[in-house]
C-alpha cells in the first residue's frame, strides 16, 4: 500500500492518544513493530467490536471500518494474552484486538468471559511521517524528568489480583489528600495495559496529572521480563517524582509478586524508604499472603481494603489475621487518614 492514504478523521484508538492530529495519513506496506502507528481493517463479514477512542469514549468499530491502533503484547491472565510475532505484523495478515486501547497482535489465550473489543482484523500497513519515518508512539511520549526528585510523599496501591478495587483505593487516597489541602497530586498507573478511562477517574477526582505506559512510549508493559522494563519504571517514576506535587500515587496492576511487579517494587523502594502501601485484597488469606511476600523484600502494608472488607465480619477477620488496619475505602473513604510519619 505504498502511497496509499487514509482520511484525517479516521477512527483511532486510545493507545494513540498522544499522537497529534495528522493532516495526511500515509501508509507504507511494511511490518508493524511495537508502538508503530498502524492501520487495520475489520472485515465486512465480522461482528462490530467496541474499543476505547483517543478521547476516552467507548467507540464502535463497524464491519468494514479501517482504524488506527498499534502492535503490542498483553498478558492479562484473567482476560487475554497475546503477542507480536517475531518479525512484526505482516501486511495482509489477520491479527486480534488484544485490548480496548487498540493493542493488536497474535492471540495466545482468552477468557470465556465476553470481551467486547476482541475481534480479528487485517493489518494494512504503517503510517509514516513527512521525513519518511514510521510513526511510533515513543516519538510523542513525555520528556525526561523535569529536574531533581521533589521528595513528595509516595502512596503505593497494590492488589492481590485484578478487579479487587485498586483504582477505587487510589481515588480514595486522592480524595483524602485533597481534603487535607494537598491539592497537587500526580497519579501513575505503572504496570499493565493502558486504560484512558481509569486515568480519567484520577483526573475527575482532582489529580493534576495522571500517567500510564502510553505517556512513556509503551503500548503496555508486557511481555513479562522485557529487558527494558527497569528503564521504563525508572523513567516513569523519576518523571512523576520530579513534578512539583504534594503527593504521588503509584498504582500497580495485577498482584505484587508476578509479572514485572517485583521490578517495580525494587525501583520504588530505591526512591522511597517511607512510602505508604495500601493493599486491595479479595480475601483475608490473600491479604496475608501479600503481607508475607512484601515482608521478604522489606516492605510493610499500612492499610488493607477491597472485597475482604465488604462486611464487618470480613473486615475484622482480615485485621485479626494480618494485624493491619482494614477499611472499605469504597464506602468509608472519609474515615481514614494519610498523614505522614
Amino acid at each position: 500500500m505504498d502511497g496509499g492514504s487514509l482520511p484525517a478523521n479516521i477512527k483511532r484508538t486510545s493507545a494513540l492518544r498522544r499522537v497529534p492530529p495528522l493532516q495526511q495519513i500515509r501508509l507504507r506496506s511494511t511490518c508493524g513493530s511495537e508502538g508503530d502507528v498502524c492501520a487495520f481493517e475489520l472485515p465486512s463479514h465480522a461482528s462490530p467490536i467496541v474499543v476505547e477512542s483517543a478521547t476516552g469514549r467507548m467507540m464502535t468499530i463497524a464491519p468494514g471500518d479501517v482504524f488506527l491502533g498499534t502492535p503490542g503484547h498483553r498478558a492479562a491472565r484473567r482476560w487475554i494474552a497475546g503477542s507480536i510475532p517475531e518479525g512484526g505484523l505482516v501486511p495482509g495478515n489477520d491479527y486480534w484486538v488484544l485490548s480496548d486501547s487498540g493493542v493488536i497482535g497474535k492471540l495466545v489465550s482468552r477468557s470465556h468471559l465476553e470481551v467486547h473489543h476482541l475481534g480479528r482484523v487485517r493489518y494494512l500497513g504503517a503510517v509514516y511521517g513527512d521525513s519518511g519515518e514510521t510513526l511510533n508512539i515513543r516519538q510523542f511520549g513525555v520528556a525526561t524528568s523535569r529536574g531533581p526528585d521533589r521528595n513528595a510523599p509516595l502512596h503505593l496501591i497494590l492488589g492481590t489480583s485484578s478487579e479487587v478495587g485498586k483504582t477505587t483505593a487510589g481515588v480514595a487516597v486522592l480524595s483524602t489528600l485533597r481534603l487535607e489541602r494537598r491539592t497537587n497530586v500526580v497519579a501513575l498507573k505503572a504496570t499493565g495495559t493502558s486504560s484512558f478511562a481509569e486515568l480519567a477517574q484520577y483526573l475527575d477526582f482532582g489529580a493534576v496529572e495522571a500517567f500510564d505506559c502510553i505517556d512513556f512510549g509503551f503500548p503496555t508493559t508486557y511481555p513479562v521480563g522485557r529487558k527494558d522494563i527497569v528503564d521504563f519504571f525508572s523513567t516513569a517514576l523519576d518523571f512523576c517524582l520530579s513534578y512539583p506535587a504534594d503527593a504521588v500515587i503509584v498504582e500497580c496492576s495485577g498482584d505484587p509478586v508476578s509479572a514485572d511487579a517485583p521490578k517495580l517494587l525494587e525501583c520504588v523502594k530505591a526512591r522511597r524508604s517511607n512510602l505508604k502501601i495500601i493493599l486491595a485484597a479479595a480475601d483475608a488469606l490473600g491479604a496475608m499472603g501479600a503481607k508475607m511476600a512484601l515482608a521478604k523484600i522489606g516492605l510493610e502494608i499500612n492499610l488493607i481494603t477491597g472485597p475482604c472488607t465488604d462486611t464487618a465480619i470480613l473486615r475484622q477477620w482480615t485485621e485479626d489475621l494480618c494485624g493491619i488496619p482494614a477499611i472499605n475505602m469504597a464506602r468509608d473513604s472519609d474515615s481514614f487518614e494519610v498523614a505522614e510519619d
